[in-house]
């Protein structure tokens, strides 16, 4: 990035929120001057030493990051988004919404359509018009999470004694999806499970494990790379409903009708639709929880001792 490399003097704002229960710290920097190197990132989404968090949202208007100035004519506001190891992301789809959220909370937006930035390309946004006293957080929020791509490599992924072939779905970012039988059986997913060939994830993969619950209704389980097992991940979900269609015999580009699927995850629930015109739209909740001031301290580039 080109921000200013400063060592921070004054406390830095930031705000904490979540979508399904995954969650974010949120950075406020406009003008992109404030410096975010993986190590600090990873400081400040440390659930003990730190804020804590699955991953941070760098809030930069397009125009000021060097990523983002291509898209600057589409969508005034760029989600530099960074995994909780401080690792870069193409495309968080929780993050998006939470993302959108602070953008109205701050007044930058308001309800309807808006467009975000994101290295995944631009996303369409829809937040939803809350009813009359019902909360500022309240009301839905869809993301347009562009079209999955279904490369034909996949591979098998192994946890202690089970393994699953997989479907390969990329949302921008890239996805291994397991039907399972049961979903204890991925064990525990911190720790990023195994697959072969690696090489069809040369950078790495978020990897799905997946039930039926009913007709076009699943639930699952995900391991993010760079930030272990999570409560809920948005292009996860997005990845399960395309690979729970087509293993159910439904492309909607060859039926011309739309198909949803609920998607159950442990942070909460996710509507995902696909469209004929291959379009995948996620609908979901996004809450702002908390914001206060990050101690200069903690932005160190170098590990400061604090108290």
């Amino acid at each position: 990035m080109d921000g200013v490399s400063t060592s921070q003097t004054s406390a830095v704002p930031f705000l904490k929120g979540h979508g399904t229960e995954n969650d974010f710290v949120i950075v406020p920097d406009p003008d992109n001057v404030i410096d975010l190197p993986a190590s600090v990132v990873g400081r400040l989404c440390d659930r003990r030493a730190g804020i804590g968090g699955d991953g941070l949202l760098h809030v930069v208007r397009s125009a000021a990051h060097p990523e983002a100035r291509a898209m600057a004519d589409e969508a005034a506001w760029f989600m530099d988004y960074r995994n909780a190891d401080g690792s870069i992301a193409e495309m968080c789809g929780n993050g998006v919404r939470v993302f959108a959220r602070y953008l109205q909370r701050a007044g930058h937006v308001e309800s309807g359509d808006l467009a975000v930035a994101t290295r995944g390309g631009v996303k369409t946004v829809h937040i939803a018009k809350a009813a009359p006293d019902s909360g500022a957080d309240a009301g839905d929020i869809t993301v347009s999470m562009g079209r999955a791509a279904l490369p034909g490599q996949t591979v098998t992924v192994t946890v202690q004694e089970h393994s699953w072939p997989t479907q390969n779905v990329n949302m921008g970012n890239p996805h291994a999806v397991a039907f399972v039988e049961h979903l204890d059986d991925a064990g525990n997913l911190y720790a990023e499970p195994s697959f072969s060939p690696a090489a069809v994830y040369p950078d790495g993969v978020n990897i799905e494990f997946v039930v039926d619950r009913g007709e076009r209704h699943v639930a699952m389980r995900v391991h993010e790379r760079g930030s272990g097992e999570t409560r809920s991940c948005g292009t996860g979900a997005c990845a399960v409903a395309v690979a729970a269609a087509r293993r159910d015999g439904i492309d909607p580009a060859a039926t011309g009708v739309p198909v949803t699927y609920t998607v159950d995850l442990p942070g909460g629930r996710l509507m995902i639709t696909e469209r004929p015109d291959g379009e995948v739209e996620m609908t979901g909740p996004a809450v702002i929880v908390a914001e206060g001031y990050i101690e200069p301290a903690l932005l160190a580039q170098t590990e400061t001792p604090l108290g």
